[in-house]
């Protein structure tokens, strides 16, 4: 029999007093597609950084083939035949999209092979990028296509995807999925991480379980469990049981939010232009906006935040009054809460203690002047911190050091409980746990039960379809009709994300 492709054994890792990886030990066979799951800060993300030579294991071995090897950096990761594409970017904002796949790619290759083979992955993959368009202007779910872009292009021989399909429409899934399951059957071993259960069981032929840095699962076939069976694994309990009960005189009340023939050109060249958007939330509602990450969602949030202060007249409506050109921080005032989908440099500041980034949309520990009160301040986020189950060493912990799960449920946590009554929630459980997930979405409904109107954006069908009361899709800077829940269906929303609802001319998605 062939070794392993790879064989880890007895990794360990630590930063400071937090073993991120605790004497972990897996293995990976050739052509095997092999799931890996944990809740967030399980120390999935430090053992394939382990894997891919961005960080050296404190003890421990790794074998490649059979053979044991020291994996120094990502470029020798990278020779041994290793692809990963990170839940966290590892792309420069200043290049466009091909220099920055060119970077992760042989020497032999220039940038008019890249910009070929992107269109090629674009027809084959539904991956579609621009190969000219510079990197800040994309949005997160356009770099995540980078990242697999430039993955799938190196021809690797052990493929490690961090929540891979967050940016796909169901459809691109299920031609991704063909893809790995040709490179599988041609020899490449993969990895896959994913929150998502039902993936994990489709594709998965193994699971490895991690729980707090340590090995607490291996040798588990997928198909042999539900879904709440492997979160019972994977977290120690099953998740959060959500009820939606059918609110049918919310749309009677006088509009939360309003929305009336908005048009905004980007500010981005390369950004979408929003075209006549027209929608309305009402108190005790959730209305859900569904589509491939690009089509117009980052737009949309900054008009409706105040972070875009060009709307202007009557275009934008809080209970009944004009917005237009007002500011974020009055907006808050008026009890409007948003959860951006960037978490670092949007939702938090990368540096600032985890008290400090509370203070950014939350008064309540602030005195006469202004003044801070400090025991207050630590208080309230070290409540904030429990309630939520974030992981972090405490307040006084830098938004940066945690990991993307938790400083999501940082961020979340910290507007549910400002009491908004209205909430604007763009990709609210990106990239964390279903634990984790399930008490975001009980906390949006809870919003919802108590009369807060929310809006929620997401590339997370399952997420809209558990959440929502009315769907809309948005596709090229255009808005769908509106949908009633219970007469949608997960195949008509995936032909909708390529613009062709009724009556509309097919448009191009971002």
């Amino acid at each position: 029999m062939s070794p392993p492709r790879l064989a880890l054994s007895g990794i360990t890792k630590a930063y400071g007093s937090v073993v991120a990886s605790n004497d972990v030990s897996l293995t990976i066979l050739p052509g095997e597609i092999h799931g890996l799951l944990g809740e967030n800060g399980a120390g999935k993300s430090t053992l394939m950084k382990v894997i891919y030579g961005s960080v050296r294991p404190d003890k421990g071995e790794v074998r490649w083939n059979g053979q044991p090897v020291s994996i120094a950096s990502p470029r020798a990761a990278r020779a041994l035949g290793v692809s990963m594409v990170f839940q966290h970017f590892s792309l420069f904002e200043s290049l466009t999209v091909a220099e920055n796949v060119l970077l992760g790619l042989p020497t032999d290759m220039t940038l008019p092979k890249v910009n070929a083979r992107l269109k090629t992955l674009a027809t084959e993959y539904g991956i579609e990028l621009d190969p000219n368009r510079p990197l800040h202007s994309l949005s997160v779910g356009e770099r995540q296509r980078v990242e697999i872009a430039r993955a799938l292009m190196t021809d690797p021989k052990l493929l490690i995807l961090d929540e891979p399909t967050s940016v796909l429409t169901p459809q691109a899934v299920q031609r991704l999925f063909v893809t790995l399951r040709q490179l599988s059957s041609e020899g490449t071993s993969i990895v896959y991480i994913s929150h998502k259960l039902d993936e994990v069981r489709a594709l998965c032929s193994r699971c490895t379980v991690l729980r707090g840095g340590r090995v607490t699962g291996t040798d588990i076939d997928p198909t042999k469990h539900d879904n709440a069976g492997l979160a019972r694994l994977m977290v120690g309990e099953e998740p959060q049981a959500l009820t939606r009960t059918p609110n049918k005189t919310a749309q009677e009340k006088p509009a939360a939010l309003e929305v009336r023939g908005l048009s905004l050109a980007s500010a981005d060249p390369y950004g979408t232009t929003l075209k006549e958007i027209a929608l309305s939330v009402h108190p005790g509602e959730i209305v859900g906006i569904a589509g491939v990450s690009g089509n117009g969602q980052q737009e949309l949030v900054a008009a409706l935040s105040g972070e875009d202060p060009r709307t202007n007249g009557e275009t934008v409506k809080l209970f009944g009054k004009a917005i237009g050109g007002v500011s974020p921080h009055v907006r808050r005032m008026q009890g409007m809460r948003v959860v951006p989908e960037e978490r670092l440099g949007r939702g938090a500041v990368p540096p600032l203690a985890l008290a400090k980034n509370t203070l950014l949309t939350r008064g309540e520990c602030l005195g006469r002047f202004g003044l801070i009160r400090n025991k207050d301040l630590v208080e309230n986020t070290t409540g904030l911190i429990s309630r939520f189950r974030v992981k972090a060493d405490g307040p006084g912990a830098a938004a940066r050091s945690l990991s993307g799960g938790n400083l999501q449920k940082f961020i979340v946590g910290r507007e549910l409980e400002a009491k908004p009554m209205v909430m604007i929630a763009s990709q609210p459980t990106w990239g964390v746990d279903v634990g984790a997930a399930a008490q975001i979405r009980a906390g949006l409904l809870a919003l919802r039960d108590a009369g807060c109107a929310v809006l929620v954006i997401s590339e997370e069908l399952e997420e809209l379809f558990e959440l929502s009361d009315r769907l809309f899709v948005i596709a090229g800077g255009k808005l769908s009709p509106s949908l009633p829940i219970e007469d949608a269906t997960v195949a008509q929303v995936g032909v909708w994300m390529s613009g062709a609802w009724p009556g509309a001319a097919e448009v191009a998605h971002g």
